[in-house]
């Protein structure tokens, strides 16, 4: 466990109650309220000072409520600090009044249009999709990329058509972990890591695995190559929770990073547990 309280770079707070979420339908675990209470049971005795909420996939055209909700969330805990909000850049340069109205609530960090669910995802490679990607960084935006490996190189060709985009890959680039492959996302991982725009979530790992009989050595051997590919200073925690609770506890999480990187310097440790994320995002830990 670090000595020192860690930044969560991928928290998923929502109520369902609230704001319709329709996949979580087919996952009655899920479809109950995970709020920051939740959130603080689920982690036991590990530290976290800094939150950063990623989108939850919200229904369609409910992203700025997604946003206002989650504003006044951190607006009642310091700890949330920042916000990877829904976009849909596919509306292409239509987006900006989109990135307007969430910039507006000053959490928001950043942007993720989920590709992983798309039948098709060479639509993120559409002139439209693009067009809007392109508009982030002049609101002060990363896109988070969120791919399965079968579709990684879509991921990687974004990168390479836009240099002035700041990238987070989420979940390592969920490699087929349960089937025990490592190409091509193996290869892909290393040259995503020559381009110094991308950085990585160390998160969502077990998930790939099998879910009731997955074991440490299975996702050692992907998370120690993500390390070593980026360096500390470009791999961010994050732990997918509350998705991560449907096959593990918080603390194993972390207990299987502290195993991946056990011989690591201090530094090192705050570089992956806090600091890149903090960079990555531009936001800070409050007093």
């Amino acid at each position: 466990m670090p000595d020192f309280p860690i930044i969560d770079s991928h928290v998923h707070l929502y109520d369902p109650t609230v704001l319709p979420y329709p996949w979580m339908a087919a996952v009655p675990k899920l479809n109950v309220p995970h709020g920051l209470a939740e959130f603080d049971a689920a982690r036991g005795s590990v530290a976290v000072d800094g939150i950063i909420f990623a989108e939850v996939d919200v229904g369609p055209g409910r992203h700025l409520d997604e946003a206002a909700y989650v504003e006044a969330l951190a607006d009642k805990d310091k700890r949330l600090i920042g916000n990877v909000a829904h976009a849909p850049l596919q509306k292409g340069a239509a987006v900006e009044e989109d990135l307007i109205a969430l910039k507006k609530y000053r959490r928001v960090c950043g942007i993720r249009r989920l590709i992983q669910g798309e039948a098709n995802p060479a639509f993120c490679l559409e002139p439209e999709f693009l067009a809007g990607l392109r508009l982030l960084p002049k609101h002060g935006l990363v896109f988070d990329i969120c791919v399965k490996s079968w579709a990684l190189t879509y991921g990687l060709e974004l990168v390479k058509r836009c240099p002035e985009v700041r990238f987070v890959l989420d979940h390592i680039g969920k490699p087929d972990i349960r089937n025990g492959l490592r190409e091509p996302w193996w290869a892909q991982v290393r040259e995503l890591a020559r381009h110094d725009n991308v950085v990585v979530k160390l998160s969502g790992v077990i998930s790939e695995a099998h879910p009731q009989t997955w074991r440490p050595i299975d996702c050692i051997p992907y998370m120690t190559h993500i390390v070593e590919c980026f360096g500390f200073e470009r791999v961010m925690y994050g732990s997918d929770w509350s998705v991560s609770s449907l096959t593990h506890e918080y603390p194993a999480w972390v207990a299987l990073i502290d195993e991946v990187i056990h011989g690591a310097s201090r530094n090192e440790k705050l570089w992956l547990y806090r600091e890149t994320a903090l960079r990555t995002y531009g936001v800070s830990v409050a007093a």
